[in-house]
Protein backbone atom coordinates (compact mmCIF):
# COMPACT_ATOMS: atom_id res chain seq x y z
CA UNK A 1 0.00 0.00 0.00
CA UNK A 2 1.47 3.16 -0.78
CA UNK A 3 1.61 6.26 1.22
CA UNK A 4 -1.02 8.72 1.56
CA UNK A 5 1.22 11.62 0.81
CA UNK A 6 2.73 9.73 -2.43
CA UNK A 7 0.78 12.20 -4.63
CA UNK A 8 2.34 15.22 -2.46
CA UNK A 9 5.46 13.82 -3.50
CA UNK A 10 4.61 13.25 -7.19
CA UNK A 11 3.44 16.50 -8.00
CA UNK A 12 6.71 18.52 -5.99
CA UNK A 13 9.02 16.62 -7.89
CA UNK A 14 7.65 17.84 -11.02
CA UNK A 15 7.23 20.95 -9.87
CA UNK A 16 10.60 21.24 -9.10
CA UNK A 17 12.03 19.90 -12.37
CA UNK A 18 9.68 21.89 -14.37
CA UNK A 19 11.05 24.81 -12.40
CA UNK A 20 14.60 23.66 -13.85
CA UNK A 21 13.52 23.47 -17.05
CA UNK A 22 11.46 27.17 -17.03
CA UNK A 23 14.89 29.02 -15.10
CA UNK A 24 17.34 26.79 -17.92
CA UNK A 25 14.72 27.93 -20.81
CA UNK A 26 15.55 31.43 -19.51
CA UNK A 27 19.15 31.20 -19.25
CA UNK A 28 19.41 30.70 -23.09
CA UNK A 29 17.25 33.10 -23.93
CA UNK A 30 19.65 35.69 -21.68
CA UNK A 31 22.27 34.21 -23.61
CA UNK A 32 20.62 34.42 -27.35
CA UNK A 33 23.06 36.80 -28.37
CA UNK A 34 26.11 35.76 -26.45
CA UNK A 35 28.94 34.76 -28.83
CA UNK A 36 29.84 31.15 -28.63
CA UNK A 37 26.98 30.14 -25.90
CA UNK A 38 25.22 26.39 -26.87
CA UNK A 39 21.81 26.10 -26.18
CA UNK A 40 21.35 23.90 -22.95
CA UNK A 41 18.42 21.06 -22.64
CA UNK A 42 17.06 19.97 -18.69
CA UNK A 43 16.72 16.11 -19.46
CA UNK A 44 14.04 14.72 -17.86
CA UNK A 45 13.74 11.05 -16.70
CA UNK A 46 10.63 9.26 -14.70
CA UNK A 47 11.57 8.60 -11.15
CA UNK A 48 12.18 5.59 -9.46
CA UNK A 49 9.21 3.68 -9.43
CA UNK A 50 7.87 2.04 -5.99
CA UNK A 51 6.47 -0.96 -5.36
CA UNK A 52 4.65 -2.40 -1.79
CA UNK A 53 7.59 -4.05 -0.08
CA UNK A 54 6.54 -7.98 1.85
CA UNK A 55 7.83 -11.53 1.43
CA UNK A 56 6.27 -11.91 -1.81
CA UNK A 57 5.32 -10.20 -4.85
CA UNK A 58 2.72 -7.15 -4.29
CA UNK A 59 -0.86 -7.94 -5.21
CA UNK A 60 -0.87 -4.17 -6.73
CA UNK A 61 -1.47 -3.32 -10.37
CA UNK A 62 2.44 -2.70 -11.02
CA UNK A 63 4.91 -0.43 -10.25
CA UNK A 64 3.55 3.15 -9.24
CA UNK A 65 5.38 5.63 -10.73
CA UNK A 66 7.37 8.57 -8.60
CA UNK A 67 6.92 11.21 -10.69
CA UNK A 68 9.84 12.99 -12.79
CA UNK A 69 12.78 14.08 -12.25
CA UNK A 70 15.76 16.42 -14.25
CA UNK A 71 18.63 14.28 -14.59
CA UNK A 72 20.73 16.90 -15.93
CA UNK A 73 21.42 19.96 -17.80
CA UNK A 74 23.30 19.29 -21.01
CA UNK A 75 24.68 21.69 -23.78
CA UNK A 76 23.42 20.53 -27.31
CA UNK A 77 26.57 20.79 -29.01
CA UNK A 78 28.24 18.64 -32.51
CA UNK A 79 31.48 17.83 -31.92
CA UNK A 80 31.85 16.56 -35.47
CA UNK A 81 30.84 20.58 -36.61
CA UNK A 82 33.28 21.59 -34.21
CA UNK A 83 35.77 19.76 -35.83
CA UNK A 84 35.19 21.19 -39.28
CA UNK A 85 35.17 24.73 -38.24
CA UNK A 86 38.58 24.05 -36.43
CA UNK A 87 39.52 22.89 -39.93
CA UNK A 88 38.41 25.44 -41.86
CA UNK A 89 38.73 28.63 -39.63
CA UNK A 90 42.46 28.08 -39.58
CA UNK A 91 42.59 28.39 -43.59
CA UNK A 92 40.54 31.63 -43.71
CA UNK A 93 43.10 32.80 -40.91
CA UNK A 94 45.64 32.56 -43.60
CA UNK A 95 44.17 33.60 -46.57
CA UNK A 96 43.32 37.07 -44.43
CA UNK A 97 46.71 37.39 -43.98
CA UNK A 98 48.13 37.32 -47.16
CA UNK A 99 45.22 39.05 -48.49
CA UNK A 100 45.56 41.70 -46.80
CA UNK A 101 49.67 42.55 -46.56
CA UNK A 102 49.32 41.98 -50.88
CA UNK A 103 47.13 44.68 -50.85
CA UNK A 104 49.69 46.94 -48.75
CA UNK A 105 52.12 45.43 -51.32
CA UNK A 106 49.97 47.09 -53.97
CA UNK A 107 49.35 49.94 -52.33
CA UNK A 108 52.95 50.79 -51.40
CA UNK A 109 53.79 49.92 -55.63
CA UNK A 110 51.31 52.13 -56.41
CA UNK A 111 51.11 51.24 -60.08
CA UNK A 112 49.76 52.81 -62.44
CA UNK A 113 49.86 56.32 -61.37
CA UNK A 114 51.83 59.55 -62.02
CA UNK A 115 53.44 59.50 -58.81
CA UNK A 116 54.82 55.63 -58.93
CA UNK A 117 58.48 54.33 -59.25
CA UNK A 118 57.77 53.61 -63.04
CA UNK A 119 56.95 57.36 -64.00
CA UNK A 120 60.25 58.19 -61.96
CA UNK A 121 62.01 56.23 -64.20
CA UNK A 122 60.39 57.20 -67.26
CA UNK A 123 61.13 60.67 -66.34
CA UNK A 124 64.85 59.47 -65.77
CA UNK A 125 64.89 58.43 -69.96
CA UNK A 126 63.11 61.22 -70.86
CA UNK A 127 65.84 63.70 -69.06
CA UNK A 128 68.49 61.75 -71.11
CA UNK A 129 66.96 61.89 -74.46
CA UNK A 130 66.17 65.76 -73.69
CA UNK A 131 69.72 66.00 -72.86
CA UNK A 132 71.23 64.46 -76.42
CA UNK A 133 69.66 67.45 -77.88
CA UNK A 134 71.37 70.06 -76.01
CA UNK A 135 73.97 68.51 -74.39
CA UNK A 136 76.13 71.98 -73.49
CA UNK A 137 72.81 72.34 -72.27
CA UNK A 138 73.45 73.52 -67.94
CA UNK A 139 69.77 73.61 -67.55
CA UNK A 140 69.32 70.18 -69.39
CA UNK A 141 71.88 68.95 -66.75
CA UNK A 142 70.79 69.93 -63.71
CA UNK A 143 67.29 68.60 -64.86
CA UNK A 144 68.98 65.70 -65.17
CA UNK A 145 70.44 65.35 -61.45
CA UNK A 146 67.15 66.22 -60.51
CA UNK A 147 65.42 63.52 -62.15
CA UNK A 148 68.14 61.00 -61.35
CA UNK A 149 67.73 61.79 -57.42
CA UNK A 150 64.01 61.49 -58.21
CA UNK A 151 64.07 58.30 -58.98
CA UNK A 152 66.95 56.95 -56.02
CA UNK A 153 64.45 58.63 -53.95
CA UNK A 154 61.60 56.35 -54.57
CA UNK A 155 63.87 52.97 -55.43
CA UNK A 156 64.95 54.45 -51.40
CA UNK A 157 61.50 55.23 -50.20
CA UNK A 158 60.08 52.10 -51.87
CA UNK A 159 62.31 49.38 -50.03
CA UNK A 160 61.98 51.96 -46.52
CA UNK A 161 58.19 51.08 -47.17
CA UNK A 162 58.74 47.36 -47.68
CA UNK A 163 61.53 47.40 -44.40
CA UNK A 164 58.78 48.86 -42.34
CA UNK A 165 56.25 46.32 -43.42
CA UNK A 166 58.41 43.67 -42.95
CA UNK A 167 59.25 44.47 -39.58
CA UNK A 168 55.43 45.06 -39.06
CA UNK A 169 54.63 41.65 -40.32
CA UNK A 170 57.28 40.50 -37.01
CA UNK A 171 55.84 42.77 -34.59
CA UNK A 172 52.23 40.86 -35.81
CA UNK A 173 53.80 37.43 -35.82
CA UNK A 174 54.64 38.08 -32.20
CA UNK A 175 51.60 39.13 -30.92
CA UNK A 176 49.61 36.70 -32.83
CA UNK A 177 52.56 34.33 -30.76
CA UNK A 178 51.42 35.57 -27.49
CA UNK A 179 47.80 35.43 -27.95
CA UNK A 180 48.84 31.48 -28.86
CA UNK A 181 50.09 31.61 -25.22
CA UNK A 182 47.66 33.15 -23.28
CA UNK A 183 44.68 31.54 -25.05
CA UNK A 184 46.57 27.72 -24.15
CA UNK A 185 47.14 28.75 -21.04
CA UNK A 186 43.35 29.90 -20.55
CA UNK A 187 42.56 26.76 -21.82
CA UNK A 188 44.53 24.92 -19.23
CA UNK A 189 43.08 26.79 -16.48
CA UNK A 190 39.61 25.87 -17.82
CA UNK A 191 40.41 22.39 -17.92
CA UNK A 192 41.24 21.95 -14.18
CA UNK A 193 38.11 24.23 -13.38
CA UNK A 194 36.24 21.84 -15.74
CA UNK A 195 37.43 18.44 -14.62
CA UNK A 196 36.65 19.78 -10.93
CA UNK A 197 32.76 20.90 -11.37
CA UNK A 198 32.25 17.48 -13.44
CA UNK A 199 34.11 15.19 -10.84
CA UNK A 200 31.00 15.82 -8.31
CA UNK A 201 28.82 14.97 -11.17
CA UNK A 202 27.64 17.85 -12.69
CA UNK A 203 27.96 19.32 -16.08
CA UNK A 204 30.03 22.78 -16.68
CA UNK A 205 28.52 23.59 -19.41
CA UNK A 206 28.88 27.57 -19.42
CA UNK A 207 32.40 27.21 -18.39
CA UNK A 208 32.66 24.30 -21.97
CA UNK A 209 31.25 27.17 -24.12
CA UNK A 210 34.06 29.44 -22.87
CA UNK A 211 37.03 26.52 -23.54
CA UNK A 212 35.22 26.16 -27.15
CA UNK A 213 34.95 29.72 -28.00
CA UNK A 214 38.87 30.06 -27.13
CA UNK A 215 39.59 27.03 -29.02
CA UNK A 216 37.80 28.61 -32.26
CA UNK A 217 40.03 31.86 -31.43
CA UNK A 218 42.70 29.17 -31.08
CA UNK A 219 42.22 27.49 -34.59
CA UNK A 220 42.54 30.99 -36.64
CA UNK A 221 46.28 31.49 -35.42
CA UNK A 222 47.64 28.01 -36.42
CA UNK A 223 46.39 24.20 -37.46
CA UNK A 224 45.60 22.47 -34.34
CA UNK A 225 44.37 18.73 -33.24
CA UNK A 226 41.66 18.95 -30.39
CA UNK A 227 41.41 15.91 -28.20
CA UNK A 228 38.79 15.66 -25.97
CA UNK A 229 40.30 13.30 -22.87
CA UNK A 230 39.22 12.63 -19.45
CA UNK A 231 41.59 15.55 -18.52
CA UNK A 232 40.40 17.75 -20.50
CA UNK A 233 41.21 19.17 -23.97
CA UNK A 234 44.39 17.99 -25.21
CA UNK A 235 45.59 19.92 -28.34
CA UNK A 236 48.73 20.04 -30.72
CA UNK A 237 49.73 22.10 -33.62
CA UNK A 238 51.46 19.24 -35.82
CA UNK A 239 54.41 17.15 -33.36
CA UNK A 240 54.14 20.70 -30.99
CA UNK A 241 52.22 20.03 -27.45
CA UNK A 242 50.21 23.32 -27.22
CA UNK A 243 47.96 22.21 -24.03
CA UNK A 244 47.86 18.89 -21.70
CA UNK A 245 44.81 18.78 -19.76
CA UNK A 246 46.02 21.35 -16.83
CA UNK A 247 48.98 22.29 -18.58
CA UNK A 248 49.90 24.42 -21.16
CA UNK A 249 53.66 24.29 -20.46
CA UNK A 250 54.62 23.25 -23.97
CA UNK A 251 52.99 26.15 -25.74
CA UNK A 252 54.73 29.16 -23.16
CA UNK A 253 58.62 28.75 -24.07
CA UNK A 254 58.12 28.92 -27.96
CA UNK A 255 59.11 32.00 -29.89
CA UNK A 256 59.57 33.05 -33.71
CA UNK A 257 62.71 31.27 -34.23
CA UNK A 258 60.15 27.96 -33.32
CA UNK A 259 57.73 29.36 -34.94
CA UNK A 260 60.04 29.37 -38.25
CA UNK A 261 61.43 25.65 -37.68
CA UNK A 262 57.79 24.47 -36.99
CA UNK A 263 57.26 25.90 -40.18
CA UNK A 264 59.96 24.33 -42.34
CA UNK A 265 59.46 21.08 -40.74
CA UNK A 266 55.97 20.95 -41.07
CA UNK A 267 54.50 21.33 -37.45
CA UNK A 268 53.15 24.98 -38.18
CA UNK A 269 51.43 24.92 -41.66
CA UNK A 270 48.45 27.19 -41.23
CA UNK A 271 46.75 29.49 -39.79
CA UNK A 272 47.17 33.27 -38.87
CA UNK A 273 50.28 33.13 -37.39
CA UNK A 274 51.59 30.98 -40.56
CA UNK A 275 49.90 33.57 -42.77
CA UNK A 276 51.93 36.38 -41.18
CA UNK A 277 55.68 34.79 -41.69
CA UNK A 278 54.66 33.36 -45.01
CA UNK A 279 53.67 37.13 -46.07
CA UNK A 280 56.82 38.48 -44.16
CA UNK A 281 59.24 35.62 -45.80
CA UNK A 282 57.67 35.35 -49.13
CA UNK A 283 56.01 38.21 -50.47
CA UNK A 284 57.11 41.06 -48.70
CA UNK A 285 60.92 39.85 -48.53
CA UNK A 286 60.28 38.32 -52.26
CA UNK A 287 59.42 42.03 -53.02
CA UNK A 288 62.69 43.75 -51.47
CA UNK A 289 64.55 40.89 -53.55
CA UNK A 290 63.29 41.87 -56.52
CA UNK A 291 63.32 45.64 -56.04
CA UNK A 292 67.41 45.03 -54.62
CA UNK A 293 67.79 43.13 -58.03
CA UNK A 294 66.31 46.09 -60.38
CA UNK A 295 68.31 48.43 -58.90
CA UNK A 296 71.72 46.42 -58.88
CA UNK A 297 70.79 45.56 -62.53
CA UNK A 298 69.92 49.12 -64.12
CA UNK A 299 74.04 50.26 -62.04
CA UNK A 300 75.85 47.08 -63.01
CA UNK A 301 73.64 44.44 -65.16
CA UNK A 302 74.91 43.31 -68.15
CA UNK A 303 73.76 45.61 -71.33
CA UNK A 304 74.84 45.49 -74.74
CA UNK A 305 75.15 48.56 -76.93
CA UNK A 306 76.52 49.30 -80.10
CA UNK A 307 79.26 52.50 -80.07
CA UNK A 308 79.11 54.29 -83.10
CA UNK A 309 82.18 54.89 -85.13
CA UNK A 310 85.04 57.99 -84.68
CA UNK A 311 83.75 57.45 -80.77
CA UNK A 312 86.93 58.02 -78.55
CA UNK A 313 87.19 55.36 -76.05
CA UNK A 314 89.31 56.60 -72.65
CA UNK A 315 92.64 55.47 -72.47
CA UNK A 316 93.16 51.31 -70.83
CA UNK A 317 89.63 51.05 -71.74
CA UNK A 318 88.79 47.23 -71.92
CA UNK A 319 86.12 45.70 -73.53
CA UNK A 320 85.39 42.09 -74.83
CA UNK A 321 88.56 41.12 -73.79
CA UNK A 322 90.27 44.03 -75.74
CA UNK A 323 92.45 46.56 -74.02
CA UNK A 324 91.99 50.19 -76.05
CA UNK A 325 94.85 52.31 -75.82
CA UNK A 326 96.98 54.98 -78.16
CA UNK A 327 95.86 55.11 -81.95
CA UNK A 328 93.44 52.29 -81.64
CA UNK A 329 91.11 53.82 -79.09
CA UNK A 330 89.37 55.66 -82.37
CA UNK A 331 86.61 53.34 -83.30
CA UNK A 332 86.94 52.87 -87.64
CA UNK A 333 83.34 51.59 -87.18
CA UNK A 334 80.64 50.71 -85.33
CA UNK A 335 81.62 48.34 -81.99
CA UNK A 336 79.03 46.18 -80.31
CA UNK A 337 80.42 45.63 -76.73
CA UNK A 338 78.63 44.32 -73.71
CA UNK A 339 79.50 46.66 -70.38
CA UNK A 340 78.21 46.74 -66.35
CA UNK A 341 74.98 48.83 -66.87
CA UNK A 342 74.91 52.38 -66.87
CA UNK A 343 77.57 52.57 -64.94
CA UNK A 344 79.49 50.79 -67.31
CA UNK A 345 77.99 52.60 -70.16
CA UNK A 346 78.56 55.92 -68.06
CA UNK A 347 82.47 55.67 -68.10
CA UNK A 348 82.92 54.88 -71.96
CA UNK A 349 81.89 59.15 -72.03
CA UNK A 350 83.50 62.44 -71.12
CA UNK A 351 82.61 64.78 -69.36
CA UNK A 352 82.84 68.58 -69.97
CA UNK A 353 85.81 69.04 -68.32
CA UNK A 354 87.41 66.20 -71.02
CA UNK A 355 87.60 63.58 -68.04
CA UNK A 356 85.94 59.94 -68.22
CA UNK A 357 83.17 59.38 -67.23
CA UNK A 358 82.55 58.53 -63.52
CA UNK A 359 80.32 55.45 -61.98
CA UNK A 360 76.64 57.30 -62.87
CA UNK A 361 75.52 55.15 -59.37
CA UNK A 362 76.92 54.33 -55.80
CA UNK A 363 76.40 53.81 -52.55
CA UNK A 364 76.87 56.60 -49.76
CA UNK A 365 80.31 55.38 -49.50
CA UNK A 366 81.26 55.36 -53.66
CA UNK A 367 81.20 52.07 -53.63
CA UNK A 368 79.53 50.61 -56.44
CA UNK A 369 79.19 46.78 -55.78
CA UNK A 370 76.14 45.51 -54.58
CA UNK A 371 73.77 48.32 -54.60
CA UNK A 372 70.39 48.19 -53.37
CA UNK A 373 67.18 49.93 -53.41
CA UNK A 374 67.90 51.30 -50.06
CA UNK A 375 71.39 52.53 -50.42
CA UNK A 376 71.86 53.49 -54.29
CA UNK A 377 72.16 56.76 -55.02
CA UNK A 378 73.50 59.22 -57.43
CA UNK A 379 77.54 59.33 -57.32
CA UNK A 380 77.43 62.67 -54.66
CA UNK A 381 80.25 64.26 -57.33
CA UNK A 382 78.13 63.94 -59.97
CA UNK A 383 74.97 65.25 -57.91
CA UNK A 384 77.36 68.25 -56.60
CA UNK A 385 78.71 69.41 -60.25
CA UNK A 386 76.23 68.02 -63.04
CA UNK A 387 79.25 69.00 -65.20
CA UNK A 388 80.59 65.41 -64.90
CA UNK A 389 77.67 64.07 -66.23
CA UNK A 390 79.17 62.27 -69.60
CA UNK A 391 77.39 63.35 -72.62
CA UNK A 392 80.52 63.23 -75.35
CA UNK A 393 82.35 59.76 -76.52
CA UNK A 394 84.69 62.07 -79.07
CA UNK A 395 87.62 63.71 -78.06
CA UNK A 396 90.32 66.36 -80.48
CA UNK A 397 94.19 64.94 -80.08
CA UNK A 398 96.22 68.55 -79.83
CA UNK A 399 100.06 69.40 -80.86
CA UNK A 400 100.85 69.04 -77.47
CA UNK A 401 99.51 65.42 -76.60
CA UNK A 402 96.81 66.53 -74.58
CA UNK A 403 93.30 65.99 -75.37
CA UNK A 404 89.95 68.32 -75.63
CA UNK A 405 86.64 67.04 -75.32
CA UNK A 406 84.28 67.91 -78.20
CA UNK A 407 80.95 69.05 -75.67
CA UNK A 408 78.75 69.08 -78.31
CA UNK A 409 78.70 65.43 -79.30
CA UNK A 410 75.59 63.94 -78.02
CA UNK A 411 76.67 60.25 -78.24
CA UNK A 412 76.96 58.88 -74.80
CA UNK A 413 73.81 60.79 -74.61
CA UNK A 414 71.84 59.00 -76.76
CA UNK A 415 73.55 55.63 -75.67
CA UNK A 416 72.36 56.49 -72.32
CA UNK A 417 68.63 57.10 -73.52
CA UNK A 418 69.01 54.31 -75.77
CA UNK A 419 69.37 52.10 -72.55
CA UNK A 420 65.41 52.27 -72.05
CA UNK A 421 64.78 50.11 -74.94
CA UNK A 422 67.49 47.86 -74.35
CA UNK A 423 67.51 44.08 -72.27
CA UNK A 424 69.06 44.00 -69.24
CA UNK A 425 70.82 40.68 -67.78
CA UNK A 426 69.00 40.69 -64.28
CA UNK A 427 70.53 36.91 -64.15
CA UNK A 428 71.76 34.06 -66.51
CA UNK A 429 68.36 33.68 -67.77
CA UNK A 430 66.13 36.49 -67.26
CA UNK A 431 66.81 39.45 -69.64
CA UNK A 432 64.52 42.22 -70.04
CA UNK A 433 64.28 46.09 -70.09
CA UNK A 434 64.06 47.85 -67.17
CA UNK A 435 60.59 49.05 -67.69
CA UNK A 436 59.97 45.31 -68.55
CA UNK A 437 60.81 44.00 -65.91
CA UNK A 438 58.67 46.44 -63.44
CA UNK A 439 56.10 46.06 -64.97
CA UNK A 440 56.19 41.97 -64.69
CA UNK A 441 57.30 42.93 -60.95
CA UNK A 442 53.54 44.93 -60.92
CA UNK A 443 51.47 42.16 -62.86
CA UNK A 444 52.73 39.35 -60.69
CA UNK A 445 52.02 41.72 -57.72
CA UNK A 446 48.30 42.43 -59.14
CA UNK A 447 47.92 38.30 -59.84
CA UNK A 448 49.00 37.25 -56.95
CA UNK A 449 46.69 39.56 -54.83
CA UNK A 450 43.62 38.86 -57.24
CA UNK A 451 44.20 35.19 -56.40
CA UNK A 452 44.57 35.98 -52.90
CA UNK A 453 41.50 37.68 -52.31
CA UNK A 454 39.83 34.62 -54.41
CA UNK A 455 40.80 32.03 -51.82
CA UNK A 456 39.76 34.55 -49.20
CA UNK A 457 36.31 35.08 -50.15
CA UNK A 458 36.05 31.26 -51.01
CA UNK A 459 37.11 30.87 -47.85
CA UNK A 460 34.83 32.63 -45.59
CA UNK A 461 31.74 31.43 -47.38
CA UNK A 462 33.13 27.61 -46.35
CA UNK A 463 33.46 29.12 -42.85
CA UNK A 464 30.15 30.94 -42.77
CA UNK A 465 28.59 27.48 -44.00
CA UNK A 466 29.84 25.50 -41.42
CA UNK A 467 29.32 28.16 -38.65
CA UNK A 468 25.62 28.21 -39.73
CA UNK A 469 25.06 24.47 -39.90
CA UNK A 470 26.82 24.47 -35.85
CA UNK A 471 24.70 27.39 -34.96
CA UNK A 472 21.79 25.62 -36.04
CA UNK A 473 22.59 23.15 -33.88
CA UNK A 474 24.01 24.78 -30.83
CA UNK A 475 22.19 28.26 -31.08
CA UNK A 476 19.05 29.47 -29.35
CA UNK A 477 16.23 30.05 -31.32
CA UNK A 478 13.84 32.56 -29.55
CA UNK A 479 10.92 31.25 -31.32
CA UNK A 480 11.72 27.68 -30.01
CA UNK A 481 12.74 29.12 -26.27
CA UNK A 482 9.29 30.83 -26.27
CA UNK A 483 7.32 28.10 -27.55
CA UNK A 484 9.03 26.06 -24.62
CA UNK A 485 8.49 28.06 -22.70
CA UNK A 486 5.14 27.75 -22.92
CA UNK A 487 5.01 24.27 -22.63
CA UNK A 488 7.19 24.53 -19.49
CA UNK A 489 4.61 27.02 -17.77
CA UNK A 490 1.67 25.29 -18.63
CA UNK A 491 3.36 21.76 -17.14
CA UNK A 492 4.14 23.83 -14.21
CA UNK A 493 0.50 25.08 -13.62
CA UNK A 494 -1.05 21.63 -13.97
CA UNK A 495 1.66 20.18 -11.22
CA UNK A 496 0.49 23.27 -8.99
CA UNK A 497 -2.84 21.89 -9.80
CA UNK A 498 -2.67 18.11 -9.09
CA UNK A 499 -1.07 19.46 -5.41
CA UNK A 500 -4.04 21.45 -4.83
CA UNK A 501 -6.26 18.10 -5.66
CA UNK A 502 -4.50 16.29 -3.34
CA UNK A 503 -4.27 18.75 -0.91
CA UNK A 504 -7.84 18.98 -1.04
CA UNK A 505 -8.03 14.80 -0.54
CA UNK A 506 -5.83 14.82 2.06
CA UNK A 507 -8.10 17.50 3.59
CA UNK A 508 -11.22 15.31 3.02
CA UNK A 509 -9.13 12.38 5.00
CA UNK A 510 -7.86 13.92 7.92
CA UNK A 511 -10.27 16.25 8.73
CA UNK A 512 -13.12 15.51 7.94
CA UNK A 513 -13.53 11.64 7.97
CA UNK A 514 -15.39 10.34 11.21
CA UNK A 515 -16.84 13.36 12.17
CA UNK A 516 -20.20 12.35 10.36
CA UNK A 517 -23.41 13.64 12.61
CA UNK A 518 -21.25 15.86 14.78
Amino acid sequence: MTSTFHGLETAKRSIFTTQTALNTTGHNISNANTSGYSRQRVNFTAARPIEAYGYSHSTAAGQLGTGVEASSITRVRDKFLDSQFYSEYKWLGNYTVQSDTLEKLETIVNEPSDTGLQTVISNFWNSWSDLSKTPESADGRAVLVEQTKAMMDAFNYTSKQLTDLKSDLTENAQINLDNLKSISSTIANLNGQIQRIEGIGDDANDLRDQRDALVDELSGLANIKVSDLSDGYTITMGNVSLVAGKSAEGSQGLTLDDMTAAIENGDLNNGAIYGTMQSRDKYVQGYVDQLNQMANTIANGDIQVTIPKGSVLPEGTVLNGVTYAGANRTLAEDLTVTVQGLNGLHQLGYTMNGEQGEPLFTDADGNTDNLTAANIQLNPKIAADPTLLATSMKVTFNADGTESVVAGNNSMAVLMSQARDTKFAFDATDKNTINGFFRAVVGQLGVQSKEMQRLQSNQKTIVDQVDSRRMSVSGVSLDEEMSDLVKFQHAYNASARVMTVIDETLDRIINSMGRVGL
